[in-house]
């Protein structure tokens, strides 16, 4: 996620160089064509480029604004995954002391099994990071698990699910051996359900992309615009005596429209570990300080802090 107000040109020119580099050199060609060797019909009507910079500005417009929905829907689900873990780790603790007064309640049974559950949900937010960002890296989730656990992780198809299951089917075998009990199951299983429904929702995201014809045919008006351009300005600026301006108007006009397509762009996928990612790493980092807050550790990981302006 980008936090600085200012750019770096440079960074900025990487994304807009292509249309950049063709727009200078079809300017310049047109303006040899018009002024140096006079072919004056290289020159079409203004009101030609104000008609395509209509259109083109609806289709750009729809385009950020899908792709701002699904990055702000992407941090809504975040957000949720955020609340549902905490909610999930206070649940864990105050159902398991709850009954500590219970003649079956074993304390050092009842401390496993608050740990194992509160860092294979800490595993499981990790995986569902590395699948989205496509670093699944099974040996990064491995201090929040057994050696067994993370065994059958290896094996399994997809890890966020496989630690769901792993978490359901931990929290019968404490209903069984009366670590947990009543109704306790219902109200956990519960939130699982919330992060399994987030989950899916930042799946979707991750692969279902903004209907391609949007995207064909506003990279396409585009180009369309930015050759249009020069040939509609070279005309009206050479009568007025300045057609020297119409390169650097060109790269203005060229840099504008590309740029706003460009920003459509990379934010059609949040997850696509890059600058303009909803911050992941940073949300994993700090449900794993409060989840293991509720356990009353004092030694947690510190935050993750912004490098260079932007906080993965």
């Amino acid at each position: 996620m980008i936090l600085k107000r200012n750019f770096d040109p440079r960074k900025v020119g990487v994304y807009v160089w292509p249309q950049l580099l063709a727009a200078l050199l079809w300017s310049a060609a047109v303006y040899v064509a018009y002024v140096v060797l006079g072919w004056s019909l290289v020159s079409v009507p203004l009101s030609v480029l104000s008609i395509l910079g209509t259109a083109l500005a609806l289709f750009l417009a729809f385009r950020n604004n899908t792709a701002f929905g699904r990055w702000g829907e992407a941090s809504q689900a975040w957000a949720a995954i955020t609340a549902a873990s905490r909610t999930l780790a206070r649940l864990i603790v105050t159902f398991t002391d709850a009954h500590a007064h219970t003649p079956q309640y074993n304390a050092a049974a009842a401390e496993t099994f608050k740990r194992a559950m509160i860092y294979r949900h800490i595993a499981w937010v990790n995986a569902l990071r590395l699948q989205l960002r496509g670093q699944m890296d099974v040996n990064e989730l491995a201090p929040y698990l057994d050696a067994a656990e993370v065994d059958a992780l290896r094996e399994a198809p997809g890890k966020p699910g496989a630690l769901l299951l792993m978490q359901g089917r931990r929290i019968y075998d404490a209903m069984a051996t009366g670590i947990l009990q009543g109704f306790d199951s219902f109200q956990l299983e519960g939130q699982l359900a919330v992060l399994a429904s987030q989950q899916a929702i930042c799946e979707r995201i991750k692969l279902m992309p903004v209907p391609r014809q949007y995207d064909y045919f506003t990279r396409l008006f585009v180009w369309i615009f930015i050759l249009l351009t020069p040939l509609a300005l070279v005309g009206t600026l050479v009568r007025e005596g300045v057609g020297f301006w119409l390169i650097p108007l060109t790269l203005v006009l060229t840099f504008v429209f590309a740029i706003v397509q460009r920003t459509g762009e990379v934010n059609e996928d949040p997850f696509a570990n890059q600058i303009t990612d909803v911050p992941m790493s940073a949300l994993c980092r700090i449900i794993e300080r409060d989840v293991r807050a509720t356990l009353g550790e004092h030694d947690l990981p510190p935050m993750l802090e912004p490098k260079g302006g932007y906080l993965w």
